[in-house]
């Protein structure tokens, strides 16, 4: 029997919803992986040798190595966990753009779900969600699996349970840093025991501890080289303005319009939000810089879409009037 595509594509983004729960074990996998590498490293061969007969140049090295692992542990720990818990911006109940309300003008508006081509700088269009039954601000694209639309949104992480979007992009960009780091750090410091595996000598330990301390290497290295190339791609999707799904729209548009050069790129998602003035945080009419937002209300949200993309278009603005 057939069946039209709109009904299909309902049925096939209904299922979406079940990756909540696929996110919740990622979760607790990750705990899992930090747990198996946490006794691997502190409490079966670098701990131990702290209050072991060994030579002050051992002690050195375990001393470093569980200092180093540490506090990598708790910045990766901490920016995960902010991916996690915060909010990657949405759109306010009944949005309407800025040029409505002040001039009574109407942007032209799409229905479709992603709207005008990202490529076309000349004519940025404020598009409709059908499924939210509402506008949407330019970048801000619907997530099937949280039900609603996503302010700068990245893509949908199953890891974090979350949308990586305009508020929380930061966050999810350091975790991959830290990631790494640590990662790194505990495959080099395991390397020597990896080794050991293979020699025809004997080797000092339990078998489940030795089989902790495998898999634990195995495992890092593993998130070590995927998370690289992770970091790589963001590191390129960040340094042109451009998100994961953008890159995947635009294809090959010559000029990218939210391009702002490389290093105000960078100060949009690394800054810290600033309020401009004396007013009290969480305040609508407060003005505020080109690197997010303070707020506490939900109507300031959309203040960090606007100041993201403003600077493009004053950019294009005046491109146009030099033309």
């Amino acid at each position: 029997m057939y069946r039209s595509g709109a009904v299909m594509a309902w049925n096939v983004f209904r299922f979406c919803t079940a990756l909540r729960g696929l996110g919740s074990i990622m979760i607790l996998l990750v705990l899992g992986v930090v747990g198996v590498t946490y006794y691997a490293v502190v409490l079966t061969n670098y701990g131990p040798s702290l209050t072991s007969s060994g030579g002050f140049l051992d002690v050195l090295i375990a001393l470093s190595v569980l200092v180093l692992f540490h506090c990598l542990l708790v910045m990766l720990l901490w920016c995960y966990f902010s991916v996690v818990f915060t909010d990657p911006g949405s759109v306010p109940p009944n949005w309407r753009p800025e040029l409505d309300e002040e001039r009574g003008e109407a942007d032209p508006l799409t229905t479709s779900e992603f709207g005008a081509s990202p490529a076309d700088s000349g004519n940025t269009r404020i598009r409709f969600c059908r499924k939210c039954n509402q506008l949407k601000p330019p970048r801000c694209h619907h997530c099937s699996v949280c039900g609603r639309c996503v302010l700068k949104m990245d893509h949908h992480c199953v890891w974090v349970v979350n949308c990586v979007g305009a508020l929380n992009y930061k966050y999810f960009l350091l975790f991959l840093f830290y990631t790494f780091l640590e990662t790194t750090v505990v495959t080099l410091s395991l390397l020597p025991q990896f080794i050991a595996f293979f020699s025809d000598g004997e080797i000092p330990g339990t078998p489940g501890t030795l089989a902790t301390t495998f898999l634990a290497f195995v495992l890092n290295l593993a998130f070590a080289l995927s998370v690289l190339g992770f970091l790589i791609m963001h590191m390129s999707l960040v340094s042109g303005n451009t998100t994961t799904i953008e890159a995947y729209e635009k294809k090959t548009s010559p000029k990218w319009r939210y391009d702002l050069g490389r290093k105000r790129n960078f100060e949009q998602i690394i800054e810290e939000p600033k309020l401009h003035g004396s007013r009290e945080w969480g305040n609508k009419e407060a003005s505020f810089t080109d690197g997010g937002v303070v707020q506490s209300s939900v109507e300031t949200i959309c203040h960090v879409h606007r100041t993201l993309i403003s600077g493009a278009f004053m950019k294009n603005a005046t491109s146009h009037s030099n033309d």
